[in-house]
């Protein structure tokens, strides 16, 4: 290995920061770009089946996972990593294209969409339970990351992916006459 390589030499350790907060950048972006889809459909649904899903369920769902786009908006900005305004642009885009989807239905709102909405917030809060694990793991490395938060919001996930299955789970059950198992 020649001396300009060595991962010891400041030169190259410092290209390899910069490259490792890009591509950091990058992720949290791509991040933050799935949670302003998700927060969209979350308050859409909490719109259109919070009757259906009763005692105010969607809606407390929708609360939290706008919180956890603000919490990763302020890991971001603890880190250094700016918020590309173009990418926050293209969550909302890409959550109103969602709405195009074929449903077997033209102007008005399927049954199916309950059930396929509510599955894609389930992989959406998949998602992101998988981006806290992964800062979490940087933040045994990074103190500008806080552990205990980072803990907390993965707590919280797995509870919200608990409670949407719930709710996929009754929704497919009366669409498709399957039987509930959760």
């Amino acid at each position: 290995m020649s001396q300009g390589k060595k991962i010891g030499n400041p030169a190259f350790a410092g290209i390899l920061t910069a490259m490792t907060r890009t591509l950091l950048g990058i992720y949290l972006n791509d991040h933050l770009t799935g949670a302003m889809a998700g927060v969209e459909l979350a308050r859409r649904l909490a719109r259109t089946e919070g009757e259906w899903a009763g005692g105010g369920k969607l809606e407390r769902l929708a609360e939290e996972i706008a919180r956890d786009r603000d919490a990763l908006v302020d890991m971001m900005a603890a880190l250094g990593e700016p918020v590309r305004r173009l990418e926050l642009g293209m969550g909302r885009l890409l959550e109103k294209l969602g709405r195009f989807k074929p449903n077997g239905k033209v102007v008005s709102r399927s049954p199916l969409s309950r059930v396929v909405e509510l599955e894609g917030m389930r992989i959406g809060v998949e998602g992101k339970i998988a981006g806290w694990r992964t800062l979490r793991a940087r933040a045994a490395v990074d103190s500008r990351l806080d552990i205990e938060r980072l803990d907390e919001l993965i707590a919280s996930g797995r509870s919200q992916v608990t409670r949407l299955e719930r709710l996929r789970v009754r929704a497919a059950a009366e669409l498709f006459g399957a039987a509930e198992n959760g």
